[in-house]
């Protein structure tokens, strides 16, 4: 197998407007980052990612940019930011930054030209549509019964061109017109003026909706709602590889660089069109099967044989091939130990053996910041207190349908974006040193409890087992080049797998489950002289082929 740099890295995940406050505005920064880097540096981090720090009126927290080439001023300045990518190289870290290509804010000079009028020259730039229209012609509804993402129509009436607009995000994102070459070419300019600054390459957002189905056609309406689910019309559309062939070759093809891309809808099938080592595009796609299987109102419990089948199927399915992103955390998600995990009687167990369970896959792996600590979901009581639009889209929607507050409350407790962005728990002091200031977003009550400083001093924390994690993976190739090979695939507790390079074998053993859960009849010995890994202590020193797993115990151990 061939090797990469990019497939050696461990990724940590910045949400710079909640990582650190620098001047006491509430605000987290890129001075903030600057602060933080030893740490990052001393977790074992290889890889930076953040999520974006362009100027944009945040309407969608940054991911609504008006000006590629600008930095938000609630992070600072260009020059903060040459300080953050030197600071980042100077200690042998790399930096990719998001890059949102979808669509813009809609306060973005582009969009501002192309609403002027129908015969601006940007007006094709975007995608209007007329609305469906009355006997006498007048507009009486949008152009089709599409569903924005965020709730509501994915159509924005213009009134001054009579005309609608797509935004399949929030109304101030409208969706640029990848079908015109000129908008392609003015994206690509800005990837350009980001490479050519030194950046280490990409995390590329919402990639997967650029192709749009021609001619707009309704979404099969059965049970007659306003708007339809609308995911089928604008994700993963035939036809959107010539535009992906296109954006690699005039970009980031010509850089040794590092490109994930979000890649909702895609399925292993074809996977090879999008990170195949011949016919590939990105280097990684992160990709949301794994993540589908829990859901707030539908599928409390975490169907662990079926999480076996979808990672196992991503796996294998790109051995030798492709390569994995591996993540179970980011900034789009709830807390996993508050999710597939239990933050309540098995905090640590099941924010440690979640971690090891994923984080040694082949692949390259990804920390969102917090979930080393087990940072976890917060529970406000106050819809005000939220602020992640499609919180706040919800909250309404489902109001003016006549669910109780609390009802809607208890399913943004378990599905809020806004449970991964509150502020980061650096310590037990005022808001948990993220800021001396008032923090933009509460800061999880818990961080008394749960913060960086205590854990730093305890070599039992989530954190100390996270270091240990990435060192042994660092120190052992066969945890990156190994072939994965599931075992126990039926097993309704424990998620186990092998990873084998040449002659030298692992085997990792998470389980998953709030019960002990045995493992017997194994096809080897296990020893207690060759075990690398363990987040509770391992009482029985025989060699043996049958071992108990506390609930959400894991271990990994060498196999001779």
């Amino acid at each position: 197998m061939k090797k990469i740099w990019w497939k050696e890295a461990v990724g940590y995940q910045i949400y710079p407007r909640s990582f650190q406050d620098s001047n006491g505005d509430g605000i987290g920064d890129l001075q903030g980052i600057v602060q933080r880097l030893d740490y990052v540096k001393e977790l074992g981090i290889d890889v930076i990612w953040i999520c974006p720090m362009y100027q944009s009126p945040n309407d969608d927290n940054g991911y609504d940019i008006s000006d590629y080439q600008a930095i938000m001023d609630d992070f600072g300045t260009m020059e903060d930011f040459d300080t953050l990518l030197s600071e980042v190289h100077k200690r042998d870290m790399k930096l990719i930054i998001d890059f949102v290509p979808n669509h813009t804010s809609d306060e973005h000079q582009w969009f501002v030209e192309s609403r002027e009028s129908k015969d601006s020259p940007k007006r094709d730039w975007y995608i209007w549509r007329d609305g469906k229209k009355d006997k006498s012609g007048k507009t009486i509804a949008e152009p089709n019964n599409w569903e924005s993402i965020f709730g509501g129509s994915a159509w924005e009436y213009d009134e001054k061109t009579d005309q609608y607009y797509l935004h399949v995000f929030s109304t101030k994102q409208p969706d640029v017109n990848w079908e015109n070459s000129d908008a392609r070419q003015a994206i690509y300019d800005q990837v350009n003026y980001w490479l050519d600054k030194g950046i280490d390459g990409f995390r590329i957002d919402a990639v997967s909706h650029i192709k749009k189905r021609k001619k707009f056609p309704d979404m099969p309406n059965p049970k007659k709602k306003k708007y339809v689910s609308s995911f089928d019309m604008h994700m993963n559309q035939k036809g959107i590889q010539p535009l992906l062939k296109e954006f690699k070759e005039k970009t980031y093809g010509q850089y040794d660089v590092m490109t994930v891309g979000e890649a909702n809808g895609v399925s292993i099938d074809e996977a090879d069109l999008w990170v195949g080592e011949k016919k590939g595009k990105m280097d990684m796609i992160f990709q949301f099967e794994h993540l589908g299987l829990w859901d707030a109102e539908t599928n409390l419990q975490l169907d662990i044989v079926e999480l076996k089948k979808v990672l196992t199927r991503w796996q294998k399915g790109l051995e030798n091939n492709g390569w994995n992103a591996l993540f179970i955390e980011n900034h789009d998600k709830p807390r996993v130990v508050s999710t597939w995990g239990n933050d309540d009687e098995f905090w640590y167990e099941s924010a440690t053996s979640m971690a090891a369970m994923y984080f040694l896959m082949q692949g390259t792996p990804f920390i969102y910041q917090g979930q080393e600590i087990g940072m976890t979901n917060v529970q406000f009581d106050s819809i005000d207190d939220y602020d992640d639009v499609s919180a706040k889209n919800l909250y309404r929607i489902r109001r003016e349908d006549g669910v109780p507050h609390d009802d809607i409350m208890r399913i943004l407790w378990a599905s809020s974006r806004d449970n991964s962005r509150t502020p980061m728990q650096w310590s037990s002091d005022e808001q948990a040193g993220f800021t001396t200031g008032l923090p933009w977003m509460k800061v999880n009550p818990n961080y008394k409890e749960i913060n960086v400083e205590d854990q730093l001093k305890d070599e039992d924390s989530v954190l100390s087992f996270y270091k240990r994690m990435i060192e042994m993976k660092k120190n052992n190739e066969v945890f990156t080049y190994g072939t994965y090979d599931l075992i126990l695939d039926e097993h309704h507790q424990i998620y186990a797998y092998t990873r084998t390079l040449e002659d030298e074998q692992v085997v990792i053993f998470t389980n998953l489950s709030t019960k002990d859960a045995i493992c017997d009849d194994l096809d080897f010995t296990l020893s207690f002289d060759n075990l690398m890994l363990n987040n509770l202590p391992v009482t029985t020193h025989d060699d043996t082929s049958t071992i108990v797993l506390k609930p959400y115990e894991a271990r990994v151990y060498k196999l001779s």
